[in-house]
């Protein structure tokens, strides 16, 4: 099925005139590099002197991409995007934590998100960082399979009593739960935990998601290991798909140890590997009588690679509302994906960041970064924002 990325009067359906204008104004200004650096200046120097700036960020960039500061807040967010098809994936986004009981305190951030989605279905799914539940150092450590001292061993063992309770609550409540992938560090840790909590509650169903990064080397040859692993161990596999997020990080730590780069040379070659990947994962789920217990998440703000996952799952004989698949964007971001995609019946969602405002700057200016260095991304945005206030302001002189 033809998908029309195009559609605008679709695809911003979700905003009024005076919502599309403010999103305007800020692709506009993340379209400026120098802007966006001097923003971040100010904004760091102001709540770091406390001025009242929250309520100027609040109204900004804040309600662009955040869904609010606590759960509640999230809740009309979610249910608005519900009425128009596009579920939404709460997302706890406070970072650069150290202490356990800022980690115990995300633990139960998540799992209240859990407890709304199971009462709410426009919140198809829940996420979480495993870096928002344990300490970073002691997880490289884990990776690396080095012997951990005592101290680090029961931070560990806390970790994984974290990371189970969580999915344990997710598989109790019947609502799907992800594992974020993070730096390639950490990241075996991070597996050896995903695939534990999916041996022991995707029996029935998938429940519990790993994260696949394909803008890492070798990713296809990673989900052809954990697809034999999960049919020999007899659990259902749940896999999302992103391209990445720590690019320049690995990159640069990669060169300043003297490491092979973790990192794919190119875009194409990203591309590439995240195509063939969702390609691998819809081909073994196979038809819809085969009956695989399989599932995927395509994180993705790439037309094309959603138009091909679509029409892979429609050779396959899937409807797009009876698939195994979601479809996800960030919120504020790529409407014009989620809305058209949700308008033709697959399962869409937004992830909904939410926390204080100061704890989640480094997730805003990332963002922000993210507009202004993704080659075409903020254009596009524009580009259709315009598209959309010139066809409504025609329909109101046809009229």
């Amino acid at each position: 099925m033809p998908l029309n990325f195009r559609d605008t009067a679709v695809a911003f359906q979700s905003h009024d005139d005076a919502s599309l204008r403010r999103s305007y104004l800020l692709f506009k200004t993340l379209a400026s590099p120098a802007l966006v650096r001097i923003g971040q200046s100010i904004t760091l120097w102001a709540l770091s002197w406390r001025l009242p700036i929250k309520g100027i960020i609040r109204a900004t960039v804040f309600k662009q991409f955040c869904g609010g500061e606590t759960v509640a807040d999230c809740k009309p967010v979610a249910q608005r995007n519900w009425t128009l098809g596009v579920g939404s994936i709460l997302d706890y986004s406070v970072e650069g934590q150290t202490d356990q009981k800022a980690y115990d305190h995300s633990t139960d951030m998540t799992l209240q998100t859990l407890a709304l989605a199971a009462n709410e279905p426009g919140i198809p799914l829940g996420v979480f960082k495993v870096t928002g539940l344990a300490d970073t150092g002691m997880l490289e450590k884990v990776s690396r399979g080095e012997v951990l001292s005592a101290s680090e061993n029961e931070a560990w063992e806390r970790a994984q009593a974290r990371v189970d309770r969580i999915c344990h609550y997710a598989h109790q409540v019947g609502v799907p739960v992800m594992l974020d992938a993070e730096e390639t560090w950490i990241q075996d840790a991070i597996d050896h935990l995903a695939y534990t909590a999916m041996s022991r509650y995707n029996r029935e169903k998938v429940i519990v998601f790993n994260t696949i990064q394909c803008y890492r080397t070798g990713r296809l040859a990673a989900l052809d290991a954990a697809l034999e692993n999960a049919q020999k161990e007899g659990y259902g596999l749940g896999i999302k798909f992103v391209r990445g997020a720590y690019m320049e990080k690995e990159r640069a730590r990669a060169q300043q140890k003297n490491l092979p780069s973790p990192i794919q040379p190119t875009k194409e070659a990203t591309d590439a590997e995240f195509n063939a990947c969702v390609a691998r994962m819809i081909s073994v789920l196979g038809r819809p009588e085969d009956g695989q217990k399989l599932a995927c998440m395509i994180g993705s703000h790439n037309e094309d690679s959603a138009s091909m996952a679509a029409e892979l799952l429609t050779a396959q004989g899937w409807t797009p509302e009876s698939a195994p698949v979601w479809f996800a964007q960030l919120y504020g971001m790529s409407d014009h994906i989620s809305f058209v995609m949700a308008h033709h019946g697959f399962r869409v969602a937004k992830y909904l960041p939410f926390g204080p405002i100061e704890a989640v700057m480094p997730y805003l200016f990332r963002r922000a970064e993210e507009n202004t260095s993704v080659k075409g991304q903020t254009g596009r945005e524009l580009g259709l924002i315009q598209t959309e206030q010139a066809r409504r302001s025609s329909a109101k002189r046809g009229k």
